[in-house]
């Protein structure tokens, strides 16, 4: 089945993919939003707080050994993240993220069966660390290796979208099994509630396409058509004008690093091909996203409802957590439509607006009042809107598509490390130092915010309508930052007639010279082995720098 997106065929499959590979993203925001109400359970608390009890005779938390149990999920996912690289290289994008959903289960496994030790929940937190941090490099990198250009910055951002519906439902979930209290089930439950989202993953991902990307660059080249055929919606053997253009497109991209060895992880920090450029980037985008204050609001979102009459610290969660989640919709319309560069630029300066205005009153006003407290829950619906459509899925896509394919996957793996590193820190260190600081924390975050608008202005590349491959062409053309929306490939004179130039029955019906005729081979023509026929120096590169097909 096939429909079509300015004239470009896209299967569904293709949905099926950016669905699918993002309930890692799932995994990543309900394990993120569940812990929230996990710590405020009173069973919970009596078997692991170690704080002097309330006034209803129940242990409270000490602020650091809370910020160690909630936090230990992100010391795992920055370890994960980085072993998801050379997993995803290893094994394929398809069979690293059931594998890293096992891990994911393992630590969910290891929580729900701690009785008495807050340190048993902690392991369990970071082994399930591990699987959710290596899912957040493979699936951005799955997606946008696979989803045809045409819808990859809607298809990639489902990945965040699905972060926002992982804490929605988490939320929803723990007014849930607050019914059962005093039982330990509040918590357990809530938990183990994850194991079942995490198998639709880990079996449903066996039932989609391999990254054709990642099969080329073995040699397996059949396989590889046949996965670009099968998201377009293609029959192999059709001879699909927008397929055969994406296969010679990741030949080209093959033959260009055809006398590079296998990459390392210090290949990542060198200059040439503009690498070093790209991956100090990613990190910085990275880190700016979980610096943008977003969490903040959740930890401050109890008190600020509260001043409006909102007594319930469930409800107030849950409130936030919807407003995240459907503005992230917004997201998914905004990236498509106004591309990469100004959705970041633009956003970074509306949340510098009304993180002011949310720390400014708060800190000149009384919170308690409700005139204030519902300025503040004005502003803080206000800042969720313009995180959710702009920085939240806009980074995401950035390390999905940014990266050269010699070393993607490591890239990807160092930049999303940057955001699990921040999204500890901020996660440990904000009940204290807002408790010092209160409200006027907001404005350490407008200015994260406005460091974050530069460098979006200054560093942050147009990539919308463009291939893999061509966005690697670009950042190695010498053309600046801010003139890269007007940048094009050779042979074209606009970004919409790169959008445009496949809608031919064939390439040449375009007027675009065919930039590798002679790689070009007709569906059913192989070789005699059963694979599809390349140039030669291609076949013998990829044999020699995988030394093997598994």
């Amino acid at each position: 089945m096939v429909f079509h997106v300015r004239g470009s065929p896209i299967g569904y499959t293709s949905v099926l993919i950016a669905v699918l590979a993002s309930m890692g993203g799932f995994l990543f925001g309900y394990d993120t939003g569940q812990i929230s109400n996990v710590v405020a359970f009173d069973d919970f608390k009596i078997r692991f707080a170690t704080g002097a009890p309330d006034a209803s005779g129940i242990p409270t938390w000490n602020v650091w050994l809370e910020g160690l149990v909630v936090g230990f999920l992100s010391i795992g996912t920055a370890i994960g993240v980085v072993l998801g690289a050379p997993l995803a290289d290893r094994l394929g994008r398809r069979w690293a993220m059931s594998v890293e959903v096992g891990i994911f289960v393992i630590g969910v496994l290891i929580q729900v069966t701690s009785f008495t030790e807050w340190y048993q929940v902690a392991i369990g937190r970071l082994v399930t660390g591990l699987g959710v941090g290596a899912l957040s490099a493979a699936v951005p990198l799955y997606q946008s290796e696979t989803v045809p250009r045409q819808v990859r910055g809607a298809l990639v951002a489902t990945y965040q979208l699905f972060i926002t519906f992982g804490i929605l439902i988490s939320y929803c979930f723990g007014i849930g099994t607050r019914t059962l209290a005093p039982s330990s089930a509040t918590w357990r439950l809530l938990i183990a509630l994850g194991i079942p989202f995490s198998l639709i993953l880990g079996i449903g991902i066996q039932f989609c396409p391999e990254s054709p990307r990642w099969l080329a660059k073995r040699g397996r080249f059949d396989e590889a058509y046949r996965s670009l055929a099968k998201v377009r919606g293609a029959d192999p053997g059709d001879g699909n004008a927008w397929v055969e253009q994406e296969y010679s497109d990741i030949l080209a991209g093959i033959e260009a690093e055809k006398h590079l060895p296998e990459s390392t992880w210090l290949d990542c920090f060198k200059p040439q091909r503009r690498t070093l450029y790209r991956t100090l980037l990613g990190i910085m985008l990275q880190a700016g996203q979980q610096l943008t204050g977003a969490n903040y609001f959740f930890y401050y979102g109890t008190q600020i409802f509260t001043g409006a009459g909102i007594s319930d610290s469930f409800v107030s969660q849950l409130i936030l957590g919807a407003v995240n989640f459907i503005c992230t919709f917004g997201g998914l319309y905004i990236l498509e439509r106004f591309g990469r560069r100004r959705p970041l630029i633009y956003g970074a300066a509306w949340m510098v607006v009304w993180l002011c205005v949310f720390a400014g009153v708060g800190t000149g006003g009384d919170p308690d009042t409700y005139g204030i407290a519902v300025t503040q829950i004005v502003a803080a619906v206000f800042f969720i809107m313009g995180y959710a459509t702009t920085w939240a899925p806009g980074i995401w896509l950035f390390v999905g598509e940014s990266f050269a394919m010699r070393t993607r996957a490591k890239q990807a793996s160092l930049a999303t490390l940057s955001n699990w590193v921040w999204n500890f820190a901020i996660g440990f260190f904000s009940p204290p130092i807002s408790n010092t600081i209160q409200f006027r924390y907001g404005f350490v975050f407008a200015g994260a915010n406005a460091l974050n608008f530069l460098v979006a202005l200054f560093f942050v590349y147009e990539t919308q309508n463009l291939t893999l491959e061509q966005i690697d062409e670009m950042y190695n053309s010498g053309v600046p930052a801010w003139k890269s929306t007007s940048w094009v490939p050779a042979g074209y004179e606009s970004r919409e007639q790169v959008k445009d130039a496949e809608k031919a029955e064939d390439t040449t019906a375009t007027g675009v010279e065919d930039p590798k005729p002679e790689w070009r081979t007709k569906p059913g023509d192989e070789a005699e082995d059963g694979k599809r026929k390349v140039p030669k120096t291609v076949a013998t590169t990829t044999e020699s720098a995988s030394g093997s097909s598994a």
